[in-house]
């Protein structure tokens, strides 16, 4: 990427000083030709460990590895020019210590030119990412509903519905805050949470089920355009790609089968040597 195009993006520090300001504009990238459609219309791509199940077909995002994190960030990089591009830190590639996670981070900003790391952590560690930023790594945190200890949590569960997890949730996002995180994703928490967190932390918030209090928002692109049968209640459908690709493929398969495909104006012919 040339230094002309890196340095029209948008900025760690311009995202942290959207705070309290304009809503800040967020969706999921796995691939170069959907970051091209969204970098215009979005101030951050996230390339989220989410690819595990949207893409390949996993269950869940834990056995997501870092050579797949970097894999999908090099071709959003390579899509975009314009937003902030955030990769996750999968499932352990992070937790054993503050050292393994930045060498997973510095990997990952190496291979894939993206501008900072999301990691989805509580207070455990705070000091993990206090010693990432430390060292010159942007880190967007991730509180609340956490997919990654899905299995702890035996399943996909909003958080902040009884007063110790409200509190939980709060102790969470300002120990991350604390460390340095540049903006906080919160997942899947009840509004009246959501807004008190957004006042309490001094970074912005990115809501994913979890309120328009917060100062952004972030869905999965591929759950908003409603390429799957099923979406989660947060999730509002912009389109039905599900069903106009449906469409398109009965039609192909008809066009073929019925040999009206391909057609005169769609072959090579032979040219002579006049």
């Amino acid at each position: 990427m040339s230094r002309q195009t890196q340095s029209a993006r948008i900025a760690v520090p311009a995202i942290q000083a959207m705070k309290g300001g304009a809503k800040i504009v967020c969706l999921t990238a796995y691939t170069a030709p959907v970051a091209a459609l969204l970098d215009e219309h979005v101030d951050l791509l996230l390339v989220g460990d989410s690819v595990g199940m949207v893409v390949h077909g996993l269950p869940t995002p834990t056995a997501v590895t870092l050579e797949m994190m970097i894999l999908h960030g090099q071709a959003v990089v390579r899509g975009s020019s314009h937003a902030l591009v955030v990769v996750d830190l999968p499932f352990g590639s992070f937790e054993a210590s503050p050292e393994q996670a930045y060498a997973s981070a510095v990997r990952v900003m190496k291979k894939t030119g993206c501008q900072a790391v999301k990691i989805e952590a509580g207070e455990a560690l705070a000091g993990t990412i206090a010693f990432l930023v430390q060292r010159g790594v942007p880190v967007m945190g991730h509180v609340g509903l956490r997919p990654q200890a899905v299995h702890i949590d035996g399943g996909f569960k909003a958080k902040g519905r009884t007063d110790a997890e409200w509190s939980r949730v709060i102790a969470e996002a300002r120990a991350v805050d604390a460390a340095g995180c540049f903006a906080i994703v919160l997942e899947g928490v009840a509004a009246g949470l959501a807004g008190e967190i957004t006042r309490l932390v001094s970074v912005p918030t990115i809501g994913i089920g979890a309120s328009s209090d917060c100062d952004g928002q972030i869905l999965v692109t591929d759950d908003m355009l409603g390429v799957f049968d099923w979406t989660p209640k947060f999730v509002r459908r912009y389109a039905d790609l599900r069903g106009a690709i449906t469409q398109a493929a009965v039609r192909y398969a008809a066009d073929v089968r019925s040999v009206t495909f391909p057609g005169a104006d769609e072959v090579y012919r032979f040219k002579s040597k006049a």
